[in-house]
């Protein structure tokens, strides 16, 4: 036992320190094109061929097994679906934004949370001119002046969003600032089908738009900064949308801590290190028949944009050990013809929808 504890843990810093490497590009295939931005097309990659599943061979033969030191474990009767397809069935989607709450459980329809910016963005009439804006309540904490309980209508306090792929957090954002919000932050900012070669950014930590000259200057009461973290990982746990949501999230995120720790990876909501593995519990992304939905994005090295988000469903706590090695360090699925829903691969122009 000693002996394999010695040899796993070896192995483990030998993925740490090639965290940040990317998968090598699988043979492509002639499939259909997806637009992209600025003229650049994507291409829709069949089932198999998104991310690279583990292989004994390089990989050792524990990586196809779960972890057999897990003692977390869901409720008795936490069922699911595991009949139906899941690779391929996710809309697409061009930027995803975190709004920070400070909570883990919202109204069911996040757009209805009175005076707050999910509100906000649901009823503007203004849309993102680069593709679909996928919207996300989430636990990441908000501004201290904001819990310090300022002069401000309860619920519409300024607050912090996260913007990926670009890995972009932008302060003081209210909901009345919104329209501002969209159009020189979101607009602007890198897509899930936006090439890895990007202008270069900004002074205030934003992506420079096709034509800088068709826009104002930024407003100068928001202010952003990088995300500190090196990976991501999204638990849904909204349990007013599904029980199930609730129950698995803190689950997941404790075993994930547990294998993180060691690593020097892990990091919590106030942990601002540069690097490691930040963990936030989010609103409802469909597919809660599937519990758990996980999604992992992955910097493209050092303070770069996020090349790959990997979206997985029906994870358990006995899958969390795997994902931490393969999915999060290397890029690579354990088991994706049952837990595959999808997601994006930047440097090599591949999507699932």
């Amino acid at each position: 036992m000693k002996r394999r504890t010695a040899e796993m843990s070896s192995t483990l810093s030998s993925l740490l320190r090639k965290g940040t490497d990317f998968l090598t590009p699988n043979a492509s295939s002639s499939n259909l094109a997806v637009a992209g931005v600025n003229g650049h097309a994507f291409t829709k990659a069949p089932e198999g061929r998104l991310f690279p599943k583990v292989d004994p061979a390089v990989d050792g033969e524990e990586c196809e097994h779960d972890c057999a030191s897990c003692t977390i474990h869901y409720p008795a009767k936490f069922s699911i679906d595991e009949e139906e397809k899941l690779y391929g069935q996710v809309k697409g989607w061009a930027t995803h934004m975190l709004v920070a709450t400070g909570r883990t459980d919202w109204v069911r329809d996040v757009e209805d949370e009175k005076g707050s910016v999910m509100e906000a963005v649901g009823r503007c009439k203004m849309q993102p001119t680069n593709g679909r804006l996928m919207l996300s309540a989430s636990n990441m904490p908000v501004p201290s002046s904001s819990s310090a309980g300022d002069d401000h209508a309860k619920g519409a306090e300024p607050t912090t969003v996260l913007l990926l792929p670009a890995f972009t957090l932008v302060e003081h954002v209210t909901p009345q600032a919104v329209p501002d919000l969209i159009t020189h932050y979101i607009s602007a900012a890198a897509t899930n089908t936006t090439p890895l070669a990007r202008p270069s950014p900004l002074a205030n930590g934003t992506t420079a738009p096709a034509d800088p000259a068709a826009l104002p200057p930024p407003p100068s009461h928001f202010r952003t900064r990088p995300c500190p973290h090196a990976y991501l990982i999204l638990l849904c746990s909204q349990k007013t949308r599904d029980a199930r949501c609730g129950q698995s999230a803190p689950l997941l995120r404790r075993e994930l801590e547990r294998h993180l720790r060691p690593l020097g990876l892990y990091r919590d909501l106030h942990d601002e290190r540069p690097g490691g593995v930040g963990i936030y519990f989010i609103s409802h992304v469909g597919g809660h028949k599937f519990s758990a939905n996980m999604m992992v994005y992955r910097r493209a090295g050092a303070g770069g944009e996020a090349a790959q988000c990997i979206w997985l469903a029906r994870v358990r706590p006995e899958d969390c050990e795997g994902i931490v090695r393969f999915t999060v360090l290397q890029g690579k699925v354990v088991k994706p013809e049952r837990q595959l829903r999808g997601g994006f691969d930047r440097e090599r122009g591949l999507v699932s929808w």
